[in-house]
């Protein structure tokens, strides 16, 4: 092992730029969203609307209906994965992905064991799988057909443990832009007609780390296992140590990269973004002062409310809402110079226009919590 001390130094600056790079942030990529949700290993999907929000602000001319179509083809599915979170991935990713993280999901339902005395989980796992595979079903729904199999058992503790030992995917309506429809759930070798992978663990770890890299590095062990909500990753990426790019930050945490991975300059310039609420960008880093300043930190969120953030010179400057076509901005430094708030506005005006198919309705100035 190289030692630590020799390794070249990625300053803060040069770790944004890197990361905004790889996720089509230093500008918008000309690229599918098909294939902007694959090389992004999927996008955080708790809410319906921030996987739109989060293409728009990477992709050159993005409009909602085309991801809305991959959803209704089934070319993209909504389902827990990293973090026990919702994600919207390709349809190859949800049959991959999901088997890569089901230990931590199986770790997931020991929090609920009191709950769940005298289930038998193997058998659960059978009752719910037929239950919601002859029909999508709501989680209250199967919640109460396993309390008639197991009616002492804790409801909350039986939904957890159905949720966490099947992969279930929300089916369409729910998360297709201009769509309302109750969250119904099937498993997703039902939904697509097809099995989920059945890989060497090893192999499909170090592929997943290859892929996170490629779109959240250069990024040490505890980055990934962050955005993963796995542990012990150590291993993978000392079998892939040879391949990889080694550096340090300034703190001398050990990072990884791939060696022809784009890193730019860290002067190179950062236009404004507007991001949703729970953007996988401000989620996916055990050490987030690549993007959030220490000035930032802890202003994203009133209590359990996340809010959209605002990039600027890619870095957390602000927080925003959209109601109505009107775009209100709340920067968290007052003194932004005013070639800055003209280019938030222009990138404001441009998103109402795409995504709200509102235009003239303007952006303000304003503070958005309270």
């Amino acid at each position: 092992m190289a030692s630590r001390t020799a390794l070249p130094v990625l300053g803060t600056r040069a770790l944004n730029r890197a990361t905004l790079a790889r996720q089509l942030l230093l500008s918008r990529a000309e690229m599918s969203a098909h294939d902007a949700v694959a090389h992004l290993v999927g996008l955080q999907a708790q809410n319906v609307k921030p996987p739109y929000f989060q293409l728009h602000a990477r992709l050159a001319g993005f409009r909602p209906a085309e991801l809305a179509a991959l959803m209704e083809s089934r070319d993209v599915v909504r389902m827990v994965t990293m973090r026990s979170t919702i994600h919207t991935h390709t349809a190859d990713d949800a049959l991959t992905l999901r088997p890569l993280v089901q230990p931590a999901r199986d770790r997931e339902v020991n929090y609920f064991r009191k709950g769940l005395v005298g289930v038998d989980l193997d058998r659960l796992a059978v009752l719910a799988r037929a239950f919601v595979e002859s029909e999508p079903r709501t989680m209250a729904e199967i919640r109460e057909e396993l309390l008639e199999e197991w009616p002492d058992a804790d409801p909350q503790s039986l939904s957890v443990a159905a949720r966490c030992g099947l992969p279930l995917v929300q089916v369409t309506p729910r998360g297709v832009w201009g769509k309302s429809g109750q969250v119904r759930l099937t498993t997703v070798e039902n939904w697509l007609g097809r099995p989920a992978s059945e890989s060497i663990e090893s192999q499909a770890v170090d592929d997943a780390v290859l892929r996170y890299l490629t779109a959240f590095g250069p990024a040490s062990v505890k980055d990934m296992q962050t955005w993963a909500g796995l542990t012990r990753l150590r291993g993978a990426f000392e079998r892939l140590r040879p391949g990889l790019a080694v550096f340090q930050d300034e703190n001398g945490v050990e990072l990884f990269d791939l060696p022809d991975a784009p890193r730019p300059s860290a002067d190179t310039p950062a236009p404004p973004r507007f991001l949703p609420e729970f953007d996988n960008l401000l989620l996916s880093h055990a050490d987030r002062s690549r993007v959030i300043t220490p000035e930032g930190k802890g202003r994203s969120w009133t209590g359990n409310q996340a809010h959209c953030v605002l990039l600027v010179d890619g870095f957390l400057a602000g927080l925003w809402k959209l109601d109505d076509g009107l775009l209100t901005v709340e920067l968290f430094d007052g003194k932004l110079p005013a070639a800055r708030r003209a280019e938030i506005v222009a990138e404001g005006e441009a998103m109402v226009g795409a995504m709200a198919d509102m235009s003239g309705s303007g952006v303000r100035f304003a503070s958005i919590r309270g």
